[in-house]
Formats: C-alpha cells, sequence, structure tokens
C-alpha cells in the first residue's frame, strides 16, 4: 500500500525489453534509503518490486500486463518518473490509501492556472467515472490529488505548487498520458452493494440506507 506522496523524482537510466516483460533502472536516492531487494516501490503509481540495488539506483521489473495497463510500457532513458517506497504501520496517511494497481490510462486535455494553483482536466476511461466524486481522492501517476469536478469521462483535479514541483505532474500538460488509480473503497463499497451474483438484492445495504445514515 501507499499514500499517494510522492517522494522523489527518479530519472530513468535503462530499459531492458524482455521477451514477457521488461526491467527498469531508475536512477535515485531518498527511495533507497532502506529498500531492500523485494520490496515495492510505486513507479508512476505502479507497484513494482526491486529485483536490485545499485549505490545511486534500483532496478524494477515489469510484467507484460503492467506494460499493457499503464504508460510504463513508453518510458525511455532519461524520463522523470514519480517514486514512493511502500507505507509502513504507523506512518502518516498524509494523501489517501494506494494500492498501486492502476486502472487504466487517461490523457490530459486541459491545464490552467487557479490562483496559486494549477488545474488538470483529464479523460479517464468508460466505467471508471462511477468511482470518482467532486472532493474525493484520485491518483495520477501516483499523486494523490483531489477532485475539483467530474463531468461524464472528463474529471478535473487541482495541484498546489508543492506538487507541482515536487512531481512529475509540474511538466505534464494537453496530450501527455497519465495513471490512473481510483479510491479503492469506492470499489469495495460497490462490491458490498452488489452482493454475490447468484445472491438476490440485500435489503440491509442500500444507497438509500446509506443516504439516510449520511455515508452519501
Amino acid at each position: 500500500m501507499f499514500t499517494g506522496l510522492v517522494e522523489e523524482i527518479g530519472r530513468v537510466e535503462r530499459v531492458e525489453v524482455k521477451p514477457r516483460g521488461a526491467s527498469l533502472t531508475i536512477a535515485a536516492t531518498r527511495v533507497l534509503e532502506g529498500t531492500r531487494i523485494g520490496d515495492s516501490i510505486a513507479v508512476n503509481g505502479a507497484c513494482l518490486t526491486v529485483v536490485a540495488l545499485k549505490p545511486a539506483a534500483l532496478v524494477a521489473e515489469v510484467m507484460a500486463e503492467t506494460l499493457r495497463v499503464t504508460t510504463l510500457g513508453s518510458l525511455k532513458a532519461g524520463d522523470r518518473v514519480n517514486l514512493e517506497r511502500a507505507l509502513r504501520l504507523g506512518d502518516r496517511l498524509g494523501g489517501h490509501l494506494v494500492s498501486g494497481h492502476i486502472d487504466g490510462v487517461g490523457e490530459i486535455k486541459g491545464r490552467r492556472q487557479a490562483g496559486i494553483a494549477w488545474e488538470l482536466v483529464v479523460t479517464v476511461p468508460p466505467g471508471l467515472e462511477r468511482y470518482i466524486a467532486p472532493k474525493g481522492s484520485l491518483a495520477l501517476d501516483g499523486t494523490s490529488l483531489t477532485v475539483i469536478a467530474v463531468e461524464g469521462s472528463l474529471v478535473t483535479v487541482g495541484i498546489i505548487p508543492h506538487t507541482a514541483g515536487h512531481t512529475i505532474l509540474g511538466w505534464k500538460g494537453p496530450g501527455d498520458r497519465v495513471n490512473i488509480e481510483v479510491d479503492l473503497l469506492a470499489r469495495y463499497l460497490e462490491r458490498l452493494l452488489k452482493g454475490p451474483a447468484e445472491e438476490p438484492p440485500r435489503d440491509g445495504l442500500t444507497l438509500e440506507f446509506l443516504a439516510a445514515n449520511g455515508f452519501v
């Protein structure tokens, strides 16, 4: 699990394509502290396993499915990437719970300044918009952001100056693609409301019940 608070911007040193995946060598400093082989690292929001450590870099493997459903397949030497070590029990949860399992890839359609901050307008793949709510949380490239508005497949998020300066989102604009992970609590809630497919709907937990008791 991760928090969506990016610890460091790394730089891709090498991409080695393999028959059934790839390996990434990423230059880093801060996220190497305390990291061991076998640990999990979020790279642009995708949870990867560290398979080797160097004095100033880490090597992570990427399986074919991850390459297919994320933007990691388009990385090349010199690209910047967001990095975050896995959450430890007892750490402060400053962002929101992020699993590192990417739900889809979106495209930035607009970027505009709003006071001291920036607003990004991003398209989300069909079916994901139902998990996104205004004032809720959304992870873009592994960065925990607050949702400002949802209009169909277009989602607007806010980026404060600190986030723009300490993540790769500060360099991204219209036409760039981003990894998207919706709030996993929304997925669990949907599953609870549906119940097992073979059972009839349950009366105990419904949208009406949640609304009447102030949950939605």
